[in-house]
């Protein structure tokens, strides 16, 4: 499992404390132990942060998929601005379901609403696993409250024809009644379009979605 930024987890027992408290919190410095905890996977593993370097989902995690394991990710927003991350992700559409969200405030997964990895600012610092029930109910909590309001990844953020004169027509100050009259479509059609291409494109407002639009050059001139 690929390093993520967060600060590493550690577990202090008091005096007296039953020895099953104090696995509460482990720290994993192999890849293979790290490896061995998501092959424990049931059910749902649920990942939020920067997952590797180029995007992609780890051996133990496609191994899983297999055995159908459920994958929910949660990436930063400027995941969208790398193309070979929504296509990598686009490719396991249906076993693996993506959202994004301006910031991940902490990265970390979760395995079966049982387990939390949480790895550490640098690879020699290890990951820690912690099974402290509370610990894991906050990191699953935050993660549902991310996803409520995150926005579906696509592997295809592209734009059709229409849709293209659509965004070159908003992006030149059109409003929806004189960008429908263009396209010779109804204005309730003009905000169909528009809203469906925002969640394409990742956009939280139509401004976005035009620079968003212009950055994969899917603006067309205006006719």
């Amino acid at each position: 499992m690929p390093t993520m930024l967060v600060t590493p987890v550690t577990a202090r027992s008091a005096p007296g404390q039953r020895a099953a408290r104090r696995d509460a919190a482990t720290v994993l410095t192999a890849p293979a132990s790290v490896d061995a905890a998501l092959a424990a996977a049931t059910r749902e593993v649920l990942i939020a942060g920067w997952y590797g370097a180029d995007g992609t989902l780890g051996r133990a995690d496609r191994d899983n998929l297999r055995r159908g394991v459920r994958y929910r990710v949660l990436l930063p927003d400027s995941a969208r601005d790398r193309p070979a991350v929504c296509r990598r992700f686009g490719c396991l559409a249906g076993d693996v379901e993506v959202r994004t969200v301006p910031v991940v405030p902490a990265a970390t997964a979760v395995i079966d609403a049982a387990v939390a990895l949480f790895p550490a600012a640098r690879p020699a610092d290890g990951v820690a696993l912690v099974t402290l029930t509370g610990v894991v109910a906050g990191a699953v909590a935050l993660f549902e409250r991310l996803w409520d309001g995150a926005l579906p990844l696509s592997g295809d953020d592209g734009a059709g024809g229409r849709e293209r004169e659509l965004l070159a027509l908003m992006s030149a100050g059109h409003t929806d009644e004189s960008a429908a009259a263009r396209l010779g479509v109804s204005v309730r059609t003009v905000r169909r379009m528009m809203s469906a291409l925002m969640v394409r494109l990742g956009a939280r407002s139509r401004f976005q979605a035009g620079l968003r639009a212009a950055g994969r050059g899917l603006l067309t001139p205006p006719c």
